[in-house]
């Protein structure tokens, strides 16, 4: 039982003062432009924008900023802004074997058509901390070469051309993707459902079920097929054109994870897939969902479920940080009367257990009684 707090307006308003005077900080400092968060903590903006289901790198900003740099309620403040809008219909699939492609790696094959591409990354960098970018260093422009444009294919379409790897399976065309953001999540779900699910939940949550899985949790050891980093374009399909109306591109990461399979009754040893797909620039995102992808489909390939992560139920159910947010900080709320109730309780469950191991004698009960 919640007990709805009235009263106290005035503490609240000084609350939300001192919430926006710390935000500010010291005002000799000069305050943050969106145009700073954006350009140069883009990882930060690219997380709001995926787990927040929202791409907007301005919003994204803003968020952060009004949440003084606390993830989960930027990407809260994201989402709740995100009901507000209205919707005019559903882009195209998007191709992301056309993607303009700023990075691209594989840990399966080392030369591949179109090479690889190391693009931004930490991957090659010391972990130590840079005097020199607390002191506002220049940064040297970058080295840039004309090339060509060549094709990239997909590891997995070479694995395919000698039916090694599952297919990727033909789309039935009477089937409409769903929608969880309109939709109440059901379960069993779709795998498209199930996606969904994914690519806006929680990164650390999802890091956490795909590193179980590494351990033994699920015998899930793969390799990385490919990860690829770069601009899709965004298509619109509208009725009374002939043909699909382009609305900019966006920023993705896409992860192909391969996995071995033993084979089943129905299907031969071969490789599976788990796949990732998120906003922005977020390849441990991407990679923990594709693990975390081919974990759930367990019983889909006639393997046991013997792992939390192979567990749909329990991954897709609390792997929204939002949700977990509110279920875990709504303990704060007032609970006087609960607390009341379980206090009468402990203290006669006391009084009773006090009976049971210091029992009166005849003549104690009879002095009480007087």
């Amino acid at each position: 039982m919640y007990v709805a707090v009235k009263g106290g307006e005035a503490a609240i308003a000084n609350a939300h003062s001192l919430l926006a005077d710390r935000r500010r900080g010291d005002r000799s400092v000069p305050a943050l432009r969106l145009d700073q968060i954006v350009e140069q903590l883009a990882l930060g903006v690219d997380r709001v924008m995926s787990e927040g289901s929202l791409y907007d790198r301005e919003l994204a900003a803003l968020a952060i900023v009004q949440a003084r740099g606390d993830m989960i309620e930027a990407i809260f403040l994201v989402r709740a802004y995100r009901t507000t809008l209205p919707r005019f219909g559903y882009s195209k699939p998007i191709d992301t074997g056309a993607m303009r492609v700023e990075r691209r790696v594989s840990a399966t094959y080392k030369d591949l058509p179109g090479g690889q591409l190391l693009g931004p990354t930490f991957d090659y960098t010391h972990r130590l901390l840079d005097p020199e970018l607390a002191a506002g260093a220049e940064v040297a422009a970058t080295l840039q070469r004309e090339t060509e444009a060549q094709a990239m294919p997909r590891v997995s379409a070479i694995l395919a051309r000698e039916g090694l790897i599952e297919p990727d399976g033909e789309m039935p065309q009477d089937h409409v993707p769903g929608d969880i953001t309109r939709e109440p999540l059901e379960f069993p779900m779709a795998r498209d459902i199930r996606l969904q699910a994914l690519s806006r939940g929680d990164e650390g949550f999802l890091l956490a079920l795909g590193y179980s899985t590494q351990r033994g949790y699920a015998r899930n050891h793969p390799f990385v097929g490919e990860i690829r980093i770069g601009e899709v374009e965004l298509e619109l399909d509208v009725p009374e054109l002939p043909f699909a109306v382009p609305l900019g591109s966006v920023r993705v990461t896409e992860c192909q994870m391969v996995n071995q399979f033993k084979g089943s009754a129905k299907a031969p040893p071969q490789f599976t897939r788990g796949y990732g797909l998120v906003f922005g620039q977020s390849e441990r995102k991407a990679m923990a969902m594709a693990l975390c992808d081919r974990a759930l489909r367990a019983s889909e390939l006639g393997e046991d479920v013997v792992a939390a992560a192979q567990d749909e139920e329990f991954v897709i159910s609390h792997s929204d940080n939002v949700q977990a947010t509110g279920f875990v900080e709504h303990l704060k709320l007032p609970h006087y009367v609960d607390f009341q109730a379980e206090l009468d309780l402990v203290r006669r469950m006391r009084a009773e257990y006090e009976a049971r191991e210091n029992p009166m004698t005849k003549d104690e009960k009879k002095e009480a009684a007087e």
